[in-house]
């Protein structure tokens, strides 16, 4: 035997599925087919600037972040609490009170957040809020849209504000996704303030990946997992590894060839990374954009955000960073540099000419689709020594990565020792 364990994917679930089952005092080899570790998760560096693929943040009040990974090294960069909300000509900065006490004047007189749709919204989250299995453990659940509109959240915070920042997280703008696990999601917002890791998103893989014994064996894709009578057998392109059980938490859209497992529909999207002379926009808010009467955007971008502001290790000294995201379940999702820039000028009243781009990510499979039903179902097991994770299985989500990698570990370990 190779290993007592073989995981196939060296993203955020396989790494931790692995570090679990380190833990539990058995072998693991971990492969991934790309050239480091992080699966949709990574971060590439030019010219000294820092671009997630696709953009992505951390939020520190995941409970599976909290227990399994030291945010504390990661050096978080939060996020202002709010955002900035362009409607038409005008734009108007939505803050917390608390936090941001010299928007608050400004929010109060914004007239998007109406006290009816506070109290509605307040009505449908709060039993989430005061209790989160009362989301996960739900058996009754509907779209997002369906759910709000019963709760009486239909006027200008949901459509200028929640649909317009929730169609950017969920990379899907059509307000079908499951309520309940919306819910969840929010409750994190609510819970806590996100940011951006010094060394960007990649460094969470990365940490996580640090804890292993042996290192993941990268540039290593599988090609076939097959049970035997020992164990299981995975065919790789440097050979073949033979161990007592493997774990394939390869993303969902890999899964053809390794598990027989239907693969869950993705929702993708476009994250445009720019270098400006000159920051925009002053202070560390994400700019939605709600220009059109019935809200949503005007142009092809949901949400950009300077983000050197946010995260002054993103940019090199003196310089700023702008991002821009586009959603590919819209026909505009795709358009090219002209538009983007043409959009860019008009949510941040300025030139673009002196922009220069530094990178065009196009991540067809950002997110598993969540649509309602149940959220938690586990992991899956294909036969008596195959188990397929990931977060398809829990949320689409880092905790549901790694709340999925953890009770995968937990599941085999168990079947090993029996």
């Amino acid at each position: 035997m190779d290993a007592d364990v073989i995981v196939i994917g060296a993203g955020l679930a396989g790494l931790h599925a692995a570090r679990r089952l380190q833990a539990r005092g058995l072998a693991v080899t971990v492969v991934e087919a790309s050239d480091a570790v992080g699966g949709r998760v990574r971060t590439d560096v030019v010219d000294g600037f820092r671009m997630d693929r696709g953009f992505q943040v951390l939020n520190p009040a995941y409970p599976a972040v909290q227990r399994w990974v030291d945010v504390r090294a990661l050096g978080l960069q939060e996020f202002g609490v709010g955002a900035v909300v362009r409607t038409g000509a005008t734009t108007r900065t939505l803050a917390h009170p608390l936090r941001h006490p010299q928007h608050a004047i400004e929010t109060l007189r914004s007239g998007l957040v109406p006290a009816r749709d506070l109290i509605g919204l307040a009505r449908w989250l709060g039993p989430t809020l005061a209790r989160a299995r009362t989301a996960s453990r739900a058996t009754e659940d509907e779209t997002l849209r369906a759910s709000l509109d019963a709760a009486g959240v239909t006027g200008r915070l949901r459509r200028h504000v929640l649909d317009t920042f929730l169609a950017g997280v969920l990379a899907d703008s059509s307000g079908s996704a499951s309520a309940n696990y919306v819910r969840l999601l929010l409750r994190s917002f609510a819970l806590g303030v996100p940011g951006l890791p010094r060394d960007g998103m990649q460094a969470l893989p990365a940490q996580l990946a640090a804890a292993l014994s042996q290192p993941v064996r990268l540039r290593t894709p599988a090609r076939d997992v097959r049970e035997t009578d020992a164990g299981v057998q995975v065919d790789t392109d440097e050979g073949s590894l033979r161990a007592r059980a493997a774990i394939v938490a390869v993303a969902a859209h890999d899964l053809a060839g390794l598990a027989p497992v239907p693969a869950p529909p993705m929702h993708g999207l476009t994250t445009w990374w720019f270098r400006a002379p000159d920051s925009p926009l002053s202070g560390r808010f994400l700019l939605l954009d709600a220009s059109r009467r019935e809200g949503g955007p005007a142009g092809p971008i949901w949400n950009t955000a300077v983000i050197s502001q946010v995260a002054p290790s993103y940019a090199p000294a003196g310089a700023h960073l702008v991002q821009a995201t586009t959603l590919l379940d819209r026909p505009d999702g795709l358009v090219g540099e002209a538009e983007v820039r043409r959009d860019l000028e008009r949510l941040y009243r300025t030139s673009t000419r002196r922009w220069d781009v530094l990178e065009h990510h196009v991540v067809r499979h950002a997110v598993p689709a969540q649509p309602p039903g149940p959220i938690a179902r586990g992991p899956l097991w294909t036969g008596r020594r195959v188990l397929v994770a990931g977060d398809h299985r829990e949320t689409a989500s880092i905790q549901g990565a790694l709340v999925s990698g953890g009770r995968a570990a937990a599941s085999v370990a168990r079947r090993l020792s029996a």
